[in-house]
């Protein structure tokens, strides 16, 4: 049977979906009050990203493109704050138009927010204020949670912060994987997007979309550091700014290892055999945030040294042999020439809105 092994990929998400939700809120995991939360956070997590997928597979059925289920991925608490990576869909056949690539790359993810944004409303709305103790951390923001917060959420005195609902947790984070998802790079589905709507070109913005990447951890890391001095915290905190600026910096990285894995799937793609290679990108992400960890928890220079040498290695080794060279390893798979009709147009642009309005600056804040 050709969906065994997306049914066993299901259900192990939803057994480490369901051990995160156990964690979420306050006293013992083992209680009917834990379980709860764990229903309400595992139900509403993985209906969002079942609608989601679900919209990539009706679209590649529409236009008889061979596609296959959804592969759901795991992941222990330890791991992922949401037990789950999300879920692929392999598509094994070429996407023939841009008219189908616009359809297939959209439906997705405007799938998913039709279910997203009225869970996360009601979630919101049923969210406890609680007072802040100084250790939490705090979840991002981006212009539509801003307004979700507004007309829906509790009024927040000084001094406290709304605790979310685990409905509202799973939308939240569902909000965050779509917004990862719509960047318009590569095979994500903002790549699809943006490459039917400008065609070829979208390979030259994808390139200077992804060294934004890096340039935006600079920009933010500098600004908590340029904060703190400000503050009279000198470089006391400087972990603290490492670690809410370091995801960018790592998705820098993961987006080079997903162009190389799809580079090697074109039949029409040179290998390059000086390339920097995926277990060199692998081995500096996790030094990165092994050394990130580390500082933040004994806070000696010598660890942010290291980590400083790690970066600046990092990045020589990708300007010398990687995606700070000239280079195609974010070039989408060529699809038929035809533009888009201008409803299409108009979806297509909608599609890349909803990243801006999903932006989170910095998705974990300490």
């Amino acid at each position: 049977m050709k969906w065994r092994l997306n049914l066993v990929m299901f259900a192990a998400t939803i057994a480490t979906v369901f051990v995160t939700g156990l964690f979420l809120g306050p006293g013992p995991y083992r209680s009917w009050p834990a379980v709860e939360r764990a229903i309400q956070f595992t139900a509403a997590l993985l209906g969002i990203l079942l609608a989601h997928e679900l919209g990539h597979f009706v679209a590649a059925r529409i236009h008889r493109v061979d596609a296959s289920l959804p592969f759901f991925i795991p992941l222990p608490p330890f791991v992922s704050p949401f037990g789950t990576m999300g879920a692929i869909i392999r598509m094994k056949s070429r996407i023939p138009t841009r008219r189908a690539l616009l359809d297939i790359g959209a439906s997705g993810p405007l799938a998913g927010l039709l279910f997203a944004i009225p869970l996360y409303a009601w979630g919101v709305a049923h969210s406890k204020v609680l007072p802040l103790d100084g250790s939490e951390e705090q979840l991002g923001t981006s212009l539509l949670l801003r307004v979700l917060d507004h007309v829906f959420g509790p009024a927040i005195p000084a001094g406290h912060d709304v605790f979310l609902h685990p409905v509202a947790f799973a939308a939240w984070g569902a909000m965050l994987v779509t917004m990862i998802n719509l960047l318009p790079v590569s095979q994500l589905d903002g790549g699809h997007v943006a490459y039917a709507l400008f065609g070829p070109k979208q390979d030259v913005y994808a390139r200077t979309i992804h060294r934004a990447v890096l340039a935006f951890f600079f920009v933010s890391f500098a600004s908590y550091v340029f904060r703190d001095l400000r503050a009279g915290y000198g470089f006391v905190r400087f972990g603290r700014s490492v670690s809410n600026s370091i995801v960018w910096l790592v998705w820098f990285e993961v987006l080079a290892i997903l162009g190389t894995f799809a580079s090697r799937s074109m039949p029409h793609r040179e290998h390059d055999p000086e390339a920097m290679g995926t277990g060199s990108r692998v081995f500096a992400i996790a030094s990165l945030v092994g050394l990130t960890m580390l500082g933040e928890e004994y806070h000696r220079a010598i660890i942010w040294v290291a980590w400083g040498a790690v970066l600046a290695l990092t990045i020589a080794m990708e300007r010398r042999a990687g995606v700070l060279r000239p280079h195609d390893l974010l070039d989408h798979p060529p699809t038929g020439a035809q533009p888009l009709d201008a409803k299409r147009k108009v979806v297509a642009v909608i599609t890349l809105v909803m990243f801006v309005l999903l932006f989170m600056p910095t998705p974990f804040e300490l």
